[in-house]
């Protein structure tokens, strides 16, 4: 159970103990809410103590007088509004002050409980001002964090973009100048980096398209029978190139006519990526194993290299939006941060799964697991 601090502020003693009494034992709970909440009862009979008390402890939920010594509740109630402290109060006012107790809402309270009250009528208004304060510490979590993957989205995005930018202006100026020489054979190498660089960008925002559609639920899914090997055999030439000039071997041991319902380019998303991955962090004179296998009720897509490795917390960080693994060995491997990621979400969509048996030095091995 979580505990909320709840200050009752009354100059009447008997009101102060009654209510403690009806809600010392007493606890508020919503099927929406992980668990109930108990609370941890306090007392003030002035004003004043009051502000002193929520000065120096972490109050949640005020019952608050407006007929107090000294000064009043709706004067507490302006001192919490000034402070914009995250307290919600209710008011405990008489029937000849009801004018006050609305008065006192329209100031921030978030309702007002008539004395004299019931002990079912107390329990019952803890009950709404307790799901209303968890509502609103909800809510402004949620806003919080929406502004904080925003930030980290946007920080990320920026970072990734700038520094393929920087280069291509570069070479650009010094072609420009003629820097290096006056024939465009002189700058063939800067030709080449900026549209390795312009490649590289074309990812990065297609990765981000890819991850938005799915995130927000509204891709386009266009399911058939697709033929893995064959989808397969298509993305292993497409990286023949890059492996030829590691020399690195790309091996398929695969049945035939291996077919699944699925969108074509989600599965071919996921090959892409891994079989991306195995190439790219692979070693010079590597190798690239790909299975594909079925084996009962599943359909098991395996891709294995000789390449880098990682360890135990690189793996744990692995699938997480923008994470890419940084060391010296990899530090020259261009990527979003997102491939992986959208691969898992992708098997998903299916029910299925992504796992990693990986040893630093040694290699890689990702296999994924999609029902038939």
């Amino acid at each position: 159970m979580s505990t909320l601090n709840l200050l009752i502020v009354d100059d009447e003693p008997g009101i102060r103990s009654g209510a403690k009494r009806v809600l010392r034992d007493f606890s508020v709970g919503y099927p929406f809410m992980d668990e109930d909440f108990t609370f941890n009862l306090m007392e003030a009979e002035t004003g004043e103590k009051a502000i002193e008390i929520i000065e120096s402890e972490s109050v949640d939920i005020i019952l608050l007088d407006n007929k107090l010594p000294g000064i009043d509740g709706i004067e507490v109630l302006e001192y919490i509004n000034e402070k914009e402290m995250d307290i919600s109060v209710m008011m405990i006012t008489s029937y000849a002050s009801l004018d006050l107790a609305i008065k006192a809402t329209n100031n921030g309270a978030f309702n007002f409980v008539p004395k004299p009250f019931t002990p079912q009528e107390l329990k019952t208004s803890i009950e709404n001002i307790t799901k209303n304060l968890f509502l609103k510490r909800m809510t402004s979590k949620m806003k919080e964090e929406g502004k904080q993957i925003r930030f980290q989205f946007l920080s990320v995005l920026s970072h990734e973009l700038k520094s393929p930018i920087n280069a291509i202006e570069g070479y650009l100026k010094m072609m420009k100048d003629k820097q290096v020489g006056d024939s465009v054979d002189d700058y063939m190498e800067m030709i080449d980096r900026s549209m390795e660089r312009i490649k590289g960008m074309r990812s990065l925002i297609l990765d981000l398209l890819d991850l938005t559609r799915i995130e927000s639920g509204k891709k386009k899914r266009d399911l058939r029978t697709v033929d893995v090997v064959e989808l397969a055999k298509n993305v292993i030439d497409s990286f023949e190139p890059l492996a030829i000039q590691r020399n690195i071997k790309i091996d398929l041991d695969a049945d035939e006519n291996l077919l699944i319902t699925a969108d074509k380019k989600e599965i071919e998303i996921i090959l892409n990526n891994l079989i991306s991955n195995a190439v790219k962090y692979n070693k010079e004179n590597g190798s690239v194993y790909v299975s594909i296998r079925k084996k009962e009720e599943n359909n098991i897509i395996s891709v294995e290299d000789t390449g880098i490795g990682m360890s135990n917390d690189e793996i744990g960080l692995l699938f997480q939006d923008f994470v890419r693994i940084k060391n010296n060995k990899t530090k020259y491997v261009s990527g979003s941060g997102l491939g992986l990621s959208i691969a898992k979400k992708m098997a998903e969509l299916y029910k299925g799964s992504i796992k990693v048996e990986s040893k630093p030095d040694v290699g890689s091995k990702f296999i994924v697991t999609i029902p038939s």
